[in-house]
């Protein structure tokens, strides 16, 4: 039997927010895929966390054409869920997807060529079973080709149907300005932008969120939770079914230093003493900022996209808590 959503998922408008200044609105928080939607996860949990997801009201789901494993495999396993439960609801879903990372063998799955993105975007459009992505990325600038090459085959996404929108993720401020400038020339603005983002990796603060401001760009942020670490999970140590024990291919062990635990330990006293949970007061550090329309989670259970979307119900941080906050971290 497909899913019947929640009648009451949109009951909270406050939960959506407009992307730059297009008239596209996004959830302030956004389900990613980058982990638990390979085929090395449990497809029952999958389908679990994306029906659970639309029926709170997260109507974004952001995939790239390398994420799994193996390759893909989060787009082709979405894409079941998406025409299994979800076909009558393709029209209340944000799906978006990459190009840029490796996506298969030999010279033309890599990078940001022309060849690369645009069969790139026709592999991603038939894993999901779709007909177009409401937003097409270039996942990484590609220092061997012309950034004009790059933003034509996004215009041309755009044009032929295939993307509605199309945006940027790990420019760096300079790189995003050239973008944009070429992108609007080409009839196909810049919507959005995919910056790493937390209270551990301020990258963006350098000049990059004041080039998306002018620009009208939106922003939504990948890693606010510092890939687990912004959360109870480490408070007391590396839990053995942590992602730090099971896969350190992104967050590795040795980086959970003593000193860092401590920090952690200080941030969830400030997060309880809010009323939070340290995870929900990291979502709303990287969210204080106006020109962040969404900041994107992974999760592993349904519980916790519950427990995210608190992040948007406390009070807002005040200059004393941001003071605390960089006095613990810097």
């Amino acid at each position: 039997m497909p899913h019947i959503p929640a009648a009451d998922r949109y009951a909270n408008p406050a939960l959506y927010r407009a992307c730059g200044r297009s008239g596209l609105k996004l959830p302030r928080l956004s389900l990613g895929f980058w982990h638990y939607f390979g085929d090395d996860a449990d497809p029952v949990a999958g389908r679990a966390l994306i029906l659970k997801a639309f029926d709170l009201g997260i109507t974004h789901f952001d995939l790239a054409n390398a994420y799994g494993p193996p390759r893909g495999a989060a787009e082709t396993n979405f894409g079941r869920v998406l025409h299994g439960d979800l076909a009558a609801h393709r029209d209340e879903l944000i799906i978006s997807t990459k190009a840029g990372y490796k996506g298969w063998e030999g010279p033309y799955g890599d990078w940001g060529s022309r060849k690369n993105m645009l069969a790139s975007l026709d592999q991603s459009l038939r894993r999901l079973g779709v007909e177009y992505v409401d937003i097409y990325y270039s996942h990484r600038p590609d220092p061997d080709t012309p950034l004009e090459e790059t933003m034509g085959a996004l215009a041309h996404a755009v044009r032929s149907g295939k993307a509605l929108y199309v945006g940027l993720s790990n420019y760096s401020p300079e790189q995003t300005t050239r973008a944009a400038a070429l992108l609007r020339e080409l009839g196909a603005p810049c919507l959005i932008h995919q910056p790493r983002y937390s209270m551990y990796e301020r990258g963006v603060e350098k000049g990059l969120l004041e080039v998306l401001a002018r620009e009208g760009i939106g922003a939504i942020v990948f890693s606010p939770l510092a890939q687990g670490v912004l959360t109870n999970r480490y408070v007391n140590g590396i839990p053995a079914d942590a992602r730090a024990a099971r896969d350190p291919r992104f967050l590795k062990p040795e980086h959970i230093t003593p000193a860092k635990l401590a920090q952690v330990r200080q941030l969830d006293a400030l997060a309880k003493a809010r009323g939070q949970s340290l995870a929900q007061m990291a979502l709303a550090w990287v969210l204080r900022q106006p020109v962040v329309t969404s900041a994107l989670i992974g999760a592993s259970q349904p519980a916790q996209l519950e427990e995210n979307l608190g992040a948007l119900q406390g009070a807002a941080l005040t200059a004393a808590e941001l003071a605390e906050i960089d006095r613990i971290l810097l």
